[in-house]
Order: structure tokens, then sequence, then C-alpha cells
């Protein structure tokens, strides 16, 4: 049940790809959103700079990507929400053609019309929506034309804690349980729907119990590492790729930044972030993986440089790349 070698370098090269790109997006995003706006009493003007548009941002809930894509391939479907770079990254799309959509450059994943809430690879099989909860019966439609196709394809549903109290929610995982269907839902308990805390929002303390109202497997992974959702996700996608049907994974995760890129949060207690900052997955480890003798720090200096060389060439990709022709306002989209 334990990881590989391989493995834990792979979850934690990823763990580290999507926290540095996270934090270079988080700079990114307030290109021309403040300076010159501060002047007119405006302290950000979310409709400027080169990336407009919201912007939710998924440091600290590295762990839960890498122990689920651990297990992923080729074939395999990762349905997201409006949070969900990291998924993307770990599920393998493309990172040069993803930051180009996050810049609505014409050589991003959707020619530039989809931005960062709604990125769509047909390669690797990945795609998000802005609506909450919207993903979860997607990922179930996803799962019922693998069985139906005689396929092994496991479809893997990820979303935050707020998402369960969807009704989307509910009558996904009633029909999943219903068909047996080969599914993963991978609820990310980050403690906050936007700016509400979790106890005022959610009647029972541990998502993963809700399961058992729909004949389910419920995991809870308590701690915020790759590991621990690991061995639940392995146990999970064999599960629902040998025909045993869907199972519900709650991790308990981080959120570093706020709901979206310029949110004062005000609602956090004091020190809340400080306190989570110390629990950091990352460097833990980093440090686990050193005492297992699995990495050096010489190695774990040439994981992050190359990390950062891969994000210099997205970054540099997007900013090169053209905007989309005026003409092609229309094209790829539903006729009314």
């Amino acid at each position: 049940m334990s990881a590989t070698q391989e493995q834990k370098l792979w979850m934690y090269e990823t763990m580290v790809l999507i926290r540095e790109y996270e934090d270079r997006l988080a700079m990114a995003y307030f290109e021309g959103k403040l300076a010159p706006h501060i002047q007119k009493g405006l302290a950000f003007d979310i409709g400027a700079g080169p990336v407009p548009g919201e912007m939710h941002l998924s440091a600290g809930q590295e762990a839960a990507a890498a122990g689920v894509c651990a297990h992923l391939k080729e074939g395999d479907s990762v349905w997201g929400t409006h949070r969900t770079h990291h998924f993307a990254i770990a599920h393998g799309v493309d990172l040069n053609a993803m930051t180009a959509e996050i810049y609505g450059k014409v050589n991003g994943l959707c020619r530039g019309k989809g931005g960062h809430m709604h990125l769509f690879d047909t390669k690797t099989k990945f795609a998000c929506t802005g609506i909450v909860g919207a993903g979860i019966p997607q990922a179930v439609g996803a799962a019922l034309a693998a069985k139906q196709r005689g396929k092994d394809w496991v479809a893997v549903a990820e979303f935050g804690e707020g998402a369960s109290n969807q009704g989307a929610f509910h009558e996904a995982l009633n029909m999943a349980s219903l068909w047996q269907l080969p599914v993963v839902f991978v609820c990310q308990d980050n403690n906050y729907g936007i700016s509400v805390c979790k106890e005022n929002s959610t009647s029972v303390a541990s998502v993963a119990d809700r399961a058992a109202a729909y004949s389910m497997p419920g995991i809870t992974v308590s701690e915020n590492e790759p590991e621990g959702v690991f061995v639940a996700a392995k146990e999970a996608i064999e599960r629902a790729r040998g025909g045993g049907g869907p199972t519900l994974i709650e991790a308990k995760v981080f959120r570093y930044y706020g709901h979206f890129q310029g949110d004062p949060e005000s609602y956090r207690p004091k020190g809340e972030l400080d306190r989570l900052k110390e629990q950091d997955p990352i460097p833990r480890y980093a440090e686990q993986l050193k005492q297992e003798g699995v990495v050096s720090d010489d190695q774990l200096a040439e994981i992050k440089a190359g990390v950062n060389r891969r994000i210099d060439e997205a970054f540099c990709y997007a900013q090169e790349s053209d905007y989309p022709a005026r003409e092609e306002a229309f094209q790829h989209a539903f006729a009314q």
C-alpha cells in the first residue's frame, strides 16, 4: 500500500511545482490592478492587468492532488471546480497551454476564451467549472460512459467541502452508487466556503460520514500530507477500476490565499494563517523524505531549480503569445 521511492519523489516534485506556480501566479495576477487605481481611491480593480477577472489559488492543497493523481493513468479523467490548478498540474495538463489560457491567449487550452476557471484539456481528459459542485455530476457522467463502453477508466471529481452542501453532490453520489460507477469523489476540506467557516455551514463534522447514506465507503485523511491521500486514493481507485463502485474521500487541506485574489480575509481569526503555515505540508514532506534517505538537500535544490525553469518557460510562453483575433469572438460557441 505504501508509495515507492519513485512515487514519493514524483509527489514531492509535483507539490513543489504546484506551490511555486501558484505563488508566481499570485504575483502576476496583481500586475496593473493596484498602483494606478490607488490614487483614485480604489484599492483593487479586478478587471485590470494582463490577467483580468477572479483568481482562485490552491496553495496549501497540493497533497490532495499529488496523492490522488499518482494513481491515474491514460484514459482516466479529472473534473474540477474553480480552485483547481493543483489537480490540472498533477494530472499532466500542459503548463504552457494552461498559463496561456489564464492570460487569455490564443495558444491557450481553449484559445483564451475560458480563463482560469474553465480549463478543458482533451489530451488528459481534464475539465473544470466555476459553478460550485457542477463538476461532480460531470464526473459521474464520465464514469457512466466508461462503464457502458467497457473501459477500465476512472473518473475523479475534486471539490471543496462547501460543494458537499449542494444538491448536485447528493444526486451524483446517489446515482454513482445505484449504478456502481467507477468514480472517486475527493472532497478537500479547507474549512472555508468563500468566507463561511465549515462549522457554520455544514451539519456534519466529517463530510466522509455522508458516504454511508449512499452505501459507499467514506474515508477521511486527517493530516494534510500526500502519502495519507496516496493510500486512501489507491484503495478507492483500484476499487473503482475493478468494478467495485464509488468512494468518497475527505482530505483535510489548507488554503493559504484568500477565496480569491484581493480577498481581504477579515473573516480569518487572528494568527490562523501563521499557524497553518507552521504545518506546511511541503517542507514537512521534504524532511520526511530526507530522514528516509529518499532525497538529499542537493536533490531538493535541483528539484526546485527544475520546477522554476518550467514555470519561467510557461509564463514567457503565455506573455509572448498572441491574443485571439476579434473575428473569433463568436466561434466555438453554442448558437442561441
